[in-house]
């Protein structure tokens, strides 16, 4: 049982982190034109404090034998704040200053779920805290690519779902469920249940879907899954006038 709780948790590295490395496409984008155009730099700044939660509540002093849950959260975390800092460099002033705003707002409830479990709660109590805020922000951050499975039913394309993120992010899910249930924690499997089930659900609609594309398209970035269906629509269009 320990193995096989080892081998999930190691899977579940490997495949978040080609999530987490997935709009490297995105900002090699922007720094090439030093503009961060249409896109958005909520869903990042959002990841990263998902990213924060779930290193913390992976530590020993949180809840035990969760370590690969820290480690992966941890490397997302330093990846996620490039991306937050890279988008801040290059965007407009307006822009800049809503996502310095959500940046300081996400680093205040991290800080504040961290200090309050530190200070005021010990043993199983600091574990329940800590799992249901990181719980919650997991199954949001799984929760995203809702608006791109609406756009893919409405349009019957799959054009603007990537298969391969899709993929993964049904093996992340998966991965990490299974590594919860063997380690009877529910704050691990109840959030990767959602996000395998979702994952699930999108390569469903991209199978039934996948003969009809429209026509054919310049691809858009790894992006997409993290963005309205407005979003990727202009992001589409500014590909397309490249």
């Amino acid at each position: 049982m320990d193995v096989l709780h080892f081998l999930f948790g190691v899977f579940g590295n490997a495949t978040a982190l080609f999530l987490f490395l997935a709009p490297t496409i995105t900002f090699k984008r922007i720094i090439r034109s030093k503009s961060t155009e249409q896109f958005s730099g909520i869903p990042y700044v959002m990841t990263l404090l998902n990213c924060l939660l779930s290193a913390w509540y992976g530590l020993p002093f949180v809840s035990k034998n969760n370590i690969l849950v820290s480690t992966i959260n941890g490397a997302g975390s330093v990846i996620e704040t490039i991306y937050v800092v890279v988008f801040i460099i290059y965007a407009a002033k307006k822009e800049k200053g809503k996502i310095l705003g959500l940046l300081t707002l996400v680093l205040a409830i991290f800080t504040g779920v961290a200090l309050v479990s530190l200070c005021a709660l010990h043993g199983n109590a600091r574990k329940l805290f800590c799992g249901c805020a990181a719980a919650i922000f997991s199954i949001i951050m799984y929760g995203s690519p809702l608006s791109i499975m609406r756009t893919v039913i409405k349009t019957k394309s799959v054009e603007y779902m990537p298969f391969f993120l899709s993929l993964f992010v049904f093996l992340c899910g998966t991965s990490w469920f299974v590594y919860g249930l063997l380690g009877r924690d529910p704050f691990v499997a109840v959030p990767n249940g959602v996000g395998c089930g979702l994952g699930a659900l999108q390569l469903i609609l991209y199978f039934i879907y996948r003969d009809n594309k429209g026509e054919a398209k310049k691809p858009i970035s790894a992006h997409s899954l993290e963005m309205g269906p407005e979003k990727v629509y202009q992001e589409k269009q500014l590909v397309e006038q490249v």
